[in-house]
């Protein structure tokens, strides 16, 4: 069967430091991974490889089978390749509705500026309302983005990457900067997903993980350090080493 997502002998330096290091890679349709690793180990040089935010040095990326290694970030948002966007790209200045229907629009191709025409069409707010309200949204669907909390606009966040309807769904830190009291919010959505969809989330929330994910790829110095089921990962004393106990430093 042929992998959502695979990344095959993916290496990327800067000068001479090696980020990435032979990164082998695979997610099956419906998969549910996490990449784990400490502070430093290339987790978000892994995913701007991926979404092709960089280039890399040697190596390639096959979506459903297709080699994207050259295609641009937009091409592969196009053909079903989805990440939440770091924070400062969701449009501040417009509220969480307009920013969730101009997603939209742009995904059907009929975004030219349909918040000027008099009939912004009712399809779309209803899909994007509909969004809004899996994610508990619906009572900020009209403010701005920039008025609400920081944990509240990473589900918004989701709610545009949702949107795109992806085939591979990166969720980069997801539960980051949510109150605990929230973080259950994007896992039961991230529960609810269409189950062929395959996830990778990148996540310190060591909690989070280990509810989330089905299979876990531990990035140690930019390489794969090993990986597993997380029972596997949680009795592995070696990852113990090199991060959990790393954790419990931080608290």
């Amino acid at each position: 069967m042929t992998a959502a997502l695979e990344v095959k002998g993916l290496n990327r330096s800067f000068g001479a430091l090696r980020v990435t290091r032979d990164v082998d890679l695979s997610l099956e349709k419906g998969a549910r991974h996490a990449l784990i690793g400490p502070n430093g180990a290339g987790k978000t040089t892994l995913v701007n490889l991926i979404t092709g935010v960089l280039k890399p040095s040697s190596g390639s990326v096959l979506l459903n089978g297709d080699d994207i290694t050259g295609w641009s970030q937009a091409e592969r948002a196009r053909r079903g390749l989805a990440r939440t966007f770091q924070i400062n790209q969701l449009f501040r200045g417009l509220t969480v509705l307009e920013n969730l229907c101009m997603t939209i629009g742009e995904r059907d191709g009929n975004c030219n500026n349909m918040w000027r025409s008099a009939g912004a069409k009712r399809a779309v707010i209803d899909e994007a309302l509909d969004r809004l309200e899996a994610l508990r949204l619906v009572d900020d669907a009209l403010k701005l983005v920039r008025e609400l909390p920081y944990g509240r606009q990473r589900l918004v966040e989701i709610a545009m990457a949702l949107a795109q309807k992806p085939r591979v769904l990166l969720l980069d830190e997801p539960a980051a900067g949510v109150p605990s009291s929230e973080t259950h919010l994007i896992l039961d959505v991230v529960a609810a997903l269409d189950p062929d969809i395959a996830v990778l989330i990148i996540e310190h929330d060591m909690d989070v993980v280990f509810r989330f994910a089905r299979e876990i790829s531990v990035l140690v110095q930019g390489a794969v350090f090993t990986k597993g089921t997380p029972d596997e990962i949680r009795r592995n004393e070696k990852v113990r080493e090199v991060y959990l106990g790393q954790e419990h430093h931080h608290g």
